[in-house]
């Protein structure tokens, strides 16, 4: 990486779908200019999404994913359509590639209403355009080109430039629940797991978001708690803790104050928070022998070591009575398949960008199997979720 690249999360990602020989890999060179992705007259050459990161003008820097035909047969063609179908999650915009002298069938049909379904913009590339006696007039969501050729390719990249979705969501982690002048109480356990010397991400972010709100952030630990709100002298805006503190921190914390947690915060800003309080009422349903996978965004180390592995086991266990199995994934690791869990809880990825976060949340969506974090998780064990999400605006039924 130069000093000047643009790392992976930030570049717009774009999906490139269509069934084997469409000449994906083509279209990609022939935008990019350089011959990046691999092309033969193999049907099928790209069995697994290839990610390439690259300056894609007049768009700017991007990662293009070449996707498997969408028209693969057998055991492995079908685990590789479902990798691409996967890819789509990952996707800002994509590009649907169709053999311009087959024209839409319904393999087709059944992406665009994926794309549709799932709000990812698009736009068709009819390819191989050079090969038709007359080329029809371009619309507005489809373009006519030819990699041989070069036609149509700038009017495709003009098209796909104007296709990104602005980056400016306007989301806050906290800012938006705050006025001026408020005051805020962080609760920050200094327990073993705690890095020496100074404050994890989600704290540091949190507490900027509070000083650009024009608000006055108060960290303070959980052992000093109901003593710092004594002295305040007034009530805080709000008490965000650290979720494993919960517990106590609502002891202490007296009623009429509002109280949430760092990744229930994290949970609304990266990821969606309603999805993520329905999950977790499937710890109702585990029976024994059921498995619950744990993962976390990431991998320091496994700083949250003893959460993810050893106390949320150990409070599931308790909490459903029933004998659960548990798995484990950090860092970028994320199951392909996740059929095999009938709950997921993630961290409050703090360490992956929202694609990433909504992703994952996406792929649980596909799968059908319920997904929380850490912080809702803890909140509902300890009765106390309708209090830690009150402050987000939101009700449980």
């Amino acid at each position: 990486m130069g000093m000047n690249a643009t790392p992976a999360a930030e570049r717009v990602h774009i999906g490139i779908f269509g069934k084997r020989n469409a000449g994906k890999s083509s279209l990609i060179n022939a935008m990019t200019g350089q011959e990046l992705a691999i092309v033969s007259d193999i049907a099928g050459t790209t069995t697994d999404p290839v990610s390439k990161a690259m300056e894609l003008l007049p768009l700017g820097p991007v990662v293009m994913i070449d996707t498997p035909g969408l028209d693969d047969e057998g055991e492995l063609g079908t685990q590789r359509v479902r990798k691409a179908m996967q890819v789509m999650n990952k996707c800002d915009l994509a590009v649907v590639v169709i053999d311009a002298s087959e024209g839409q069938t319904e393999v087709h049909t059944a992406l665009l209403a994926r794309l549709k379904a799932k709000q990812i913009p698009y736009v068709i590339a009819m390819n191989q355009c050079d090969r038709l006696d007359t080329v029809p007039s371009d619309t507005e969501d489809t373009k006519y080109v030819s990699a041989a050729t070069g036609a149509g390719i700038f009017a495709l990249k003009e098209t796909i430039a104007h296709l990104v979705p602005s980056s400016d969501t306007g989301k806050r982690i906290v800012a938006d629940l705050l006025q001026p002048n408020d005051f805020i109480v962080l609760v920050i356990p200094i327990d073993s797991a705690a890095p020496k010397g100074r404050l994890i991400l989600p704290q540091q972010q949190t507490i900027r978001d509070i000083l650009d709100a024009g608000a006055t952030a108060i960290a303070c630990r959980d052992t000093e708690l109901a003593a710092t709100l004594h002295k305040l002298g007034q009530p805080p805006r709000l008490v965000i803790t650290d979720s494993q503190a919960f517990r106590s921190v609502s002891k202490d914390t007296p009623a009429d104050i509002p109280l949430t947690s760092f990744s229930i915060l994290f949970a609304r800003y990266k990821g969606r928070l309603e999805q993520a309080v329905r999950g977790v009422m499937a710890l109702e349903q585990l029976q024994d022998g059921d498995t619950v996978l744990i993962s976390e965004g990431c991998t320091h180390h496994r700083q949250c070591d003893d959460i993810g592995t050893v106390k949320l086991p150990r409070w599931i266990q308790e909490y459903t009575g029933k004998n659960i199995c548990f798995a484990y994934t950090s860092g970028g690791s994320f199951p392909d398949d996740l059929t095999p869990y009938q709950l997921i809880v993630h961290c409050g990825g703090c360490m992956l960008n929202e694609r990433e976060m909504k992703y994952r949340l996406a792929r649980a969506e596909d799968d059908g199997i319920p997904m929380t974090n850490y912080g809702i998780l803890i909140s509902y064990i300890n009765g106390i979720l309708q209090r830690a999400v009150q402050p987000l605006g939101l009700k449980i039924e």
